[in-house]
Order: C-alpha cells, then sequence, then structure tokens
C-alpha cells in the first residue's frame, strides 16, 4: 500500500508550504492564462515575461534539425564526451506551451551526472496542430535517436523520460515504437507528473480553481487543444492509461501530493505494475506540478531519485 503518511499535512516541509503559498498569490492577481492566444503566452514565456524566471540555457546545447512527418523537427543536445547513455527527452507545457530549451539545468543534470547525452524534441504545438502531431513528431524522433545514437554518441543505452505533457508524450511513444514498429529499445522511463488520462482522472475533476500551477479548467483547455476533434479521448494513443501496458520497460513516477494531476501517476503506475512491468513510485510530500521547476530540499530529492533510477539501468 501507499503509505499514508505521505499525504498527512505534517509531512509538508515549512519551506514547500510557504512555496505553494506563493505561487497561488502570484498567479491569483494574474489574467487567467488561458484567456490569453496561446501564442501570445508562448512569446511573453520567450521574452521573460511569464509568471516565473526563465531557467538559463546550457552553453553546451546545440540544435540540429532532421526530417519529421510534416516538415523540419528541431532536436537540442546536450552531450558530455565519451557518453554513457542516450536520453531522449520530451518537454512539458499542456501540448499548448513549452520549448526543448526551457529545462536546461535539468538535461545539463543528466549529462554530468549520469554521463547521458540528452536528446530533447521540439515537437508541435497545440491547437495550430492538434493530434496526432505531436506523438506524430516525437514518434519520428524517437526512431532517428534508434537510429543514429551508436554512430553519434557511441552507445545504445537508451532512456525516455518527461514532465507533464512530456511524460504523457513520453508513455505514447513507448507505446507507438512497440505496436508500430516492434521495437522495446529504452532500459528506463522517467515519468514525471504526466497526464495519462485526457478524458480527466478524478483529482483534475475534482480539484476545483485555485491554481497552484494549473487548475481544473486549465487542463480541460489544454486537453481540448491537444485533441481536437476526435471524440474518443479514451483512446490509447491519445489516453495511454487505457492501453495494453504488457513489456515495458522499468519506470519511475514522480509527482507530488499537492498535484492536480496526482491520479493520473498512482493510475498509471499501478496499471504498469500490473501488466507486469517494474515500476517505482515516488509520491513527494508538499509538491506541486511539476516542482522541480523550483529550488527547494524536495527538489533536489526528487532530482537525486531520477539519477538514481537512471543509474541503476
Amino acid at each position: 500500500m501507499i503509505d499514508p503518511a505521505l499525504f498527512d499535512p505534517s509531512a509538508i516541509s515549512d519551506e514547500i508550504r510557504a512555496q505553494n503559498a506563493e505561487i497561488v498569490a502570484k498567479l491569483a492577481v494574474l489574467p487567467d492564462p488561458m484567456s490569453v492566444p496561446p501564442a501570445l503566452v508562448r512569446e511573453r514565456r520567450r521574452q521573460g515575461l511569464g509568471p516565473f524566471p526563465l531557467m538559463p540555457l546550457s552553453g553546451k546545447a546545440r540544435t540540429i534539425t532532421i526530417d519529421g512527418p510534416a516538415g523540419p523537427i528541431p532536436l537540442r543536445i546536450i552531450a558530455p564526451d565519451n557518453p554513457r547513455g542516450v536520453y531522449f527527452h520530451i518537454h512539458g507545457g499542456g501540448w499548448t506551451w513549452g520549448t526543448a530549451d526551457e529545462q536546461d539545468p535539468w538535461l545539463d543534470r543528466l549529462a554530468e551526472r549520469c554521463g547521458l547525452a540528452v536528446v530533447s524534441v521540439e515537437y508541435r504545438l497545440a491547437p495550430e496542430n492538434p493530434y496526432p502531431a505531436a506523438p506524430d513528431d516525437c514518434e519520428a524522433a524517437a526512431l532517428w535517436v534508434i537510429r543514429e545514437m551508436e554512430s553519434r554518441f557511441g552507445t545504445s543505452r537508451l532512456f525516455i523520460g518527461g514532465e507533464s505533457a512530456g511524460a504523457h508524450l513520453s508513455a505514447v511513444t513507448i507505446l507507438r515504437l512497440r505496436d508500430r514498429h516492434g521495437l522495446k529499445p529504452f532500459r528506463g522511463a522517467n515519468l514525471f507528473a504526466g497526464c495519462y488520462d485526457l478524458s480527466l482522472t478524478p483529482s483534475v475533476r475534482h480539484w476545483g480553481t485555485e491554481r497552484l500551477i494549473l487548475n481544473t479548467n486549465d487542463v480541460k483547455v489544454f486537453a481540448d487543444n491537444f485533441c481536437g476533434h476526435v471524440p474518443d479521448r479514451r483512446d490509447p494513443d491519445l489516453s495511454p492509461l487505457y492501453a495494453d501496458l504488457k513489456d515495458l520497460p522499468p519506470a519511475l513516477f514522480s509527482v507530488g501530493t499537492k498535484d492536480m494531476l496526482l491520479d493520473d501517476t498512482l493510475f498509471m503506475a499501478s496499471r504498469w505494475v500490473e501488466a507486469g512491468n517494474k515500476a517505482d513510485l515516488a509520491i513527494w510530500p508538499g509538491g506541486c506540478h511539476v516542482f522541480i521547476r523550483f529550488d527547494s530540499a524536495l527538489s533536489e530529492q526528487a532530482l537525486s531519485r531520477i539519477d538514481e533510477f537512471i543509474e541503476k539501468l
């Protein structure tokens, strides 16, 4: 059973309690981001005008372009000398916002501490490019990595991972490679605070209006943007929670107890194990949605848990 003590309010540190209150207060006085055109939100984020400071860019990153199903796909690469593996990364942002260069410190860390060449895909965003654009781009980029990793990086030790929508797209990519190409190339999957049910889990539906990074309406809008006019939100290619999950790699599922997507991780981790796969479940007291975005002792613990997961595979 999951340890009930993890959900006890007393398990939340003073640091995280104060950080969450600051996030809620900051977002409460800003306009509803769902009322702003996505292109404008993206532009303001690029200019550093979003509600939170931009993460610093890596001086080690370079960008290449590969052919995709609907045009060129940029890949952002951060690689150490003599990599001991490759990490295929998919960024978050509700399938609507986000870019491959918005989380360089995490990717630098994987390169430095785990010896991984990190390849982050710049997939097409919704609502301008709804399903299946993002999964198609991630599938194409993953196939490129599989073909090229030994010649470019000298290794066939491959991982996949992402945060929020990136964790969702990571799960979809794993399933597409298995089902469409007969490939099971990943040593492990690092899935942080994913959204695995586009019909929305109870924790999303019951969260309400408080915006601790996200609220219920935010996720509804993001899901609408991604799904477009697809009628069946439980199609496994949209909602991997409903897929056949047999023969998948070991996975680390991470989530905070104050993340409105909590059920998605609890349900998906349970189904992953029920299907016969190995999984670790890291539940972090008080953590908001993708809380590793903010410096704290809890963030360092969660990032170190990811390092340990990768190093043992």
